[in-house]
């Protein structure tokens, strides 16, 4: 039991959580690639993300796991984005610093969706089943190259002139 839960049912929330975090943050990314802030939907990736990491803890565990480490490392990251946002608000460099860690917590989220689908999705687990070969190596090479795009141009695009153009178009 885990929260009153089974684990069964724990996961399955979690799984549900992670999977509108990982939706919602691409309609944010999106966004900001346009100049867009997108309020609603960016509460919902920050408060989804976060709750996918805080989560992740709860799984029973004896040692300190790589999944933790990027939990931590995740939960850091989206301290720094929530203060960006809502602390300086948005306020000279917070802004960039808001896009890069935002595209970073997405990344991260989505790094850990690709090590479970090559976990247990039957097709990708045969392709590497250690994830040390190849399949899992490109596919996680392909994913962070994405982001690496993703966040250059959310930068370029998230920033006062862009937001300006968008609200004068709007």
């Amino acid at each position: 039991m885990v929260l009153g839960m089974s684990l069964a049912n724990f996961t399955l929330l979690h799984v549900v959580i992670s999977l509108v975090g990982i939706a919602s943050g691409f309609i944010v990314v999106f966004g900001m690639l346009g100049g867009r802030r997108l309020p609603n939907w960016t509460a919902l990736f920050l408060a989804t993300t976060v709750l996918t990491s805080v989560t992740g803890f709860f799984f029973p565990f004896t040692m300190l796991l790589p999944s933790h480490v990027v939990g931590i490392i995740s939960l850091v990251v989206l301290a720094i984005a929530l203060a960006a946002l809502y602390g300086s608000r948005l306020a000279g460099p917070w802004r960039w610093i808001y896009a890069v860690t935002a595209v970073l917590a997405l990344y991260l989220n989505t790094f850990v969706l690709v090590v479970q689908g090559f976990l247990k999705v039957a097709g990708l687990h045969a392709l590497a089943p250690t994830q040390s070969e190849p399949p899992f190596v490109i596919a996680q090479g392909v994913v962070l190259l994405g982001f690496i795009a993703l966040g250059f141009f959310a930068v370029r695009g998230f920033h006062p002139e862009a937001n300006a153009s968008a609200m004068r178009a709007a």
